[in-house]
């Protein structure tokens, strides 16, 4: 079967030989192009500068932020004990992430979590509910028959949402609620809003947990900043924030502070809000430009709650609900200490409105929420952290999030390099979402100028 992920892969290597012209050996065609500015310093340009700099070449990171990592963001909270506040989890499948985090020594602990459920007020432990067998029997036979899909059945998915997908294929009343709830928070958005396809490749693809399987220990920030000591420092600018990149005649990156940088080759990184506001000389292909506007990004809000102990038990805790705080999980799985961190992570409308919720008003609805389960655990309540990708002044989202019609139709478009310049990001990825599909796609463009 080709998955998405062979799929783009396999797409990056023939970019890259395509790149390579008859007309020179591929080691005279690289001494014509040493110099590269990787523009970010998330984890997808990270991983291309170490690429390229294993390679011999001399290259400038610009970024933003004022650490590394993009939307990889590790937290410290009390007592030693850190969260994500960004890119949570490394899949059993990530191979490329498990290679990086053996090589510089970071070690993953387990991450898996154990699904508790409220639902029309009443709560069921992990293990204690389920979906209907005829739904089972039937989503079963969807991910095996998934492998079977030819091209033309794929892009036919891709036509509708996956919502409709599954109300088509027999999913309804309470297994619909149950998997709207649980798809939509994967996705950060309303599942009537992805596309069919974008979903059923994910789950057909993916590990038993949908990739929620491992995390760093110390934080998932760790492999920016050892991806960045080995890039070295001084090839790291940050709070560079690129305006305008000209390449009618040779290649210049100039920032908001005014500082210009001349390079041979641009691997660009940023989410499409942020390459929307690069000024092109020349300027864009419209149908890049088109998909740039058209892609959107998942409202994703963590809304992290440190509490005074672990009143849960259980260190694989997370619970789903129906109520405004949809879905929480144990933050600080893993890391010893009494106290912990549960996060309530919402999506969409509803991570607008805890967003701009004040501590005492989120902390009502947490309590109230979990009430069922444990109680009154509002007095156990010590320090509260929220971040909102939504309004993320450089993302605006937390991931992209393909629609009905997009996948085929927009993820080339954005992949396609212009001139000289070469495009990653995790909406590049084979899904989006994880640090892994960051990775990879940074390592392609980097093989595309090797």
């Amino acid at each position: 079967m080709i998955t998405r992920r062979r799929f783009i892969k396999q797409a990056g290597m023939t970019g890259a030989g395509l790149l390579l012209t008859a007309s020179l050996p591929a080691r005279l065609t690289a001494a014509f192009s040493k110099t590269v500015i990787c523009i970010g310093a998330g984890l997808a340009g990270l991983a291309a500068a170490y690429k390229l700099k294993q390679a011999g070449y001399k290259v400038t990171v610009l970024e933003s932020r004022n650490r590394v990592g993009g939307r990889v963001f590790s937290h410290p909270v009390a007592n030693g004990l850190v969260i994500e506040l960004g890119g949570e989890w490394v899949g059993n499948s990530h191979t490329r992430m498990q290679e990086l985090c053996s090589g510089f020594g970071l070690e993953l602990l387990n991450n898996q979590l154990d699904t508790h459920l409220i639902y029309k007020g009443n709560y069921s432990p992990a293990g204690k509910w389920d979906y209907s067998e005829p739904w089972k029997k039937k989503w079963n036979e969807l991910i095996a028959g998934y492998g079977q899909l030819s091209d033309a059945d794929k892009q036919q998915l891709d036509q509708y949402d996956w919502w409709r997908y599954l109300v088509n294929n027999g999913c309804e009343g309470r297994d619909l609620e149950i998997r709207e709830l649980l798809d939509s928070t994967d996705f950060g958005e309303s599942i009537r809003h992805v596309s069919a396809f974008a979903a059923l490749a994910e789950y057909a693809e993916s590990s038993e947990k949908n990739e929620m399987d491992l995390k760093i220990k110390g934080g998932n920030q760790m492999l920016a900043e050892k991806l960045a000591d080995a890039i070295g420092r001084e090839n790291i600018l940050l709070q560079h924030t690129v305006t305008k990149i000209d390449q009618k005649e040779k290649v210049t990156v100039s920032c908001s502070n005014g500082k210009t940088f001349s390079a041979d080759k641009i691997i660009c990184t940023v989410p499409t809000f942020a390459l929307s506001k690069i000024q092109w000389l020349p300027g864009l292909p419209p149908e890049k430009t088109a998909a740039i506007n058209e892609l959107q990004y998942a409202r994703i809000n963590k809304h992290a709650v440190v509490f005074k102990e672990r009143f849960w038990k259980e260190e694989a805790f997370d619970l789903i609900s129906d109520e405004m705080p949809q879905y929480f999980y144990h933050a600080t799985k893993g890391q010893p200490g009494a106290e912990g961190v549960l996060i309530s992570y919402t999506i969409g409308d509803k991570a607008a409105v805890m967003a701009n919720g004040t501590n005492a008003v989120n902390a009502s609805a947490i309590a109230q929420t979990l009430a069922p389960c444990f109680g009154n655990i509002q007095p156990l309540i010590r320090q509260q952290v929220n971040y909102y990708w939504g309004t993320d002044a450089i993302s605006q989202g937390a991931y992209a999030l393909f629609g009905v019609n997009q996948w085929f139709r927009l993820r080339p478009v954005l992949a396609e390099p212009f001139l000289h310049t070469h495009f990653a990001g995790e909406h590049l990825a084979d899904w989006q979402g994880f640090i892994e599909g960051a990775v990879n796609t940074g390592e392609v463009a980097a093989r595309q100028i090797i």
